[in-house]
């Protein structure tokens, strides 16, 4: 099935859609979609992939092909069966009741441009349909991006609240984009509450709120369009959802995402609340590095052997790293560090002091800490986190010395 986003070939002009369903509903949602662009409806059948097989093994294949997966018993097996009758240059969009990750990116793998759960809505449709057109007309958009970045998925996540997680994520992107010269997306995937567009003074926006509702609009274009720009090497990904407003994020969607940021984007850095990565741990799955932020409380030394044994299980290839943080702000510790260390059976990676004259500084100035106080010991210890993860930047293998260039071109 020559379905995939590497190569769509334009179809010659004439049977330009079908679809296959199993039941009345599923054609109400394509019909306004039919009426917009001339097609007929006669071009919709019941009976959904067993038929779609039947009928395209016959006759030609269209350019757009609506799929029903609902009644089959074994999908991935129909699938490859419609990969064998569908011609080149055929934009398959599939529809069913499964709702798994694993079978979705199975799908978008072999070349699927989406796959929705059902009930279908026409604008589900009708997003897919305009993703394959424009993935037709531009073929080779986002594969060299693709192919030539080398990127780095770090997933920063706090033991407690108030661990310094966010800062510790807004503050390594900001790093690895202004200091390294990387091309860096930072993901906040707190919707509701999240700072990330906040301690950078820039507003939010719904690109985020709007790709987790809508993943047949996410492509390279809708991500360059959704993120916020805060210089030329750092895109941010954050909204303001208002709290009234429930916001349940498809799996696949939220996937889809972050494949799309991964594809662009040289270093991508997600600042994970734990509530999101117990309800998708997929999202820790994705990541090429793990960061938990912690203190030494009690509850803290529980809650980050807790989060280690979910890593290990959820993403075993990961590189995982400890970060205390806040050292030193409250006087003596719960649990000392050698006693936290025991507990948690591994070493800490950096001990991130307390630095209140840093924080007041960048409050004053109304600048990112990073800018506001370059000097300040928190970006020193978050300095070498990024430079084990991302590795040293150019000008510092060429001897240049780091505390030079956090001095120079502050904006």
């Amino acid at each position: 099935m020559a379905t995939s986003k590497k190569n769509h070939s334009p179809k010659a002009p004439g049977n330009e859609f079908a679809a296959f369903v199993c039941e009345a509903s599923a054609t109400e949602a394509l019909v306004p979609i039919l009426a917009e662009r001339g097609w007929s409806l006669e071009n919709v059948s019941m009976g959904g992939i067993e038929n779609a097989i039947r009928s395209l093994g016959a006759s030609p294949s269209p350019q757009f092909l609506v799929v029903d997966l609902s009644d089959s018993i074994d999908p991935k097996g129909d699938m490859n069966a419609l990969a064998e009758v569908c011609e080149p240059g055929t934009s398959v969009i599939a529809i069913g009741t499964l709702n798994d990750v694993g079978f979705y990116r199975e799908l978008i793998d072999t070349g699927v441009i989406d796959y929705f759960i059902k009930p279908v809505s026409s604008n589900d449709i009708r997003a897919a349909i305009e993703q394959a057109e424009h993935l037709t007309a531009a073929p080779q958009e986002a594969a060299p991006v693709a192919e030539a970045v080398s990127h780095r998925s770090v997933a920063v996540i706090g033991s407690r609240g108030g661990s310094g997680s966010s800062l510790m994520a807004s503050t390594l992107a900001w790093i690895t984009a202004h200091r390294m010269g990387k091309s860096t997306a930072l993901l906040d995937l707190d919707i509701h509450f999240g700072t990330s567009a906040l301690v950078f003074d820039l507003e939010p926006a719904r690109g985020l709120v709007d790709a987790l509702d809508n993943p047949g609009r996410v492509d390279s274009l809708f991500v360059e369009r959704a993120v916020i720009k805060e210089s030329e090497n750092l895109a941010i990904l954050s909204a303001e959802a208002s709290v009234s407003e429930p916001i349940h994020a498809d799996p696949a969607a939220m996937t889809h995402l972050i494949e799309e940021l991964r594809a662009k984007y040289q270093v991508l850095v997600m600042d994970l609340p734990r509530y999101v990565a117990a309800q998708h741990p997929f999202v820790i799955g994705e990541a090429t590095d793990v960061i938990i932020v912690t203190d030494l409380s009690l509850a803290a030394t529980r809650d980050t052997i807790r989060l280690l044994n979910f890593v290990k299980e959820t993403a075993p290839s990961a590189k995982v790293y400890i970060a205390v943080n806040g050292l030193g702000q409250n006087g003596p510790v719960e649990v000392d560090q050698k006693d936290f260390e025991a507990s948690i059976e591994r070493k800490i990676d950096w001990l991130i002091p307390f630095d209140p004259k840093s924080v007041v500084a960048s409050a004053k100035q109304a600048k990112f800490i990073a800018q506001a106080a370059p000097g300040s010991k928190i970006i020193a210890k978050l300095r070498e986190a990024a430079e084990t993860i991302v590795g040293e930047p150019e000008e510092e293998k060429s001897g240049s010395v780091w505390s030079r260039l956090l001095g120079k071109g502050q904006k």
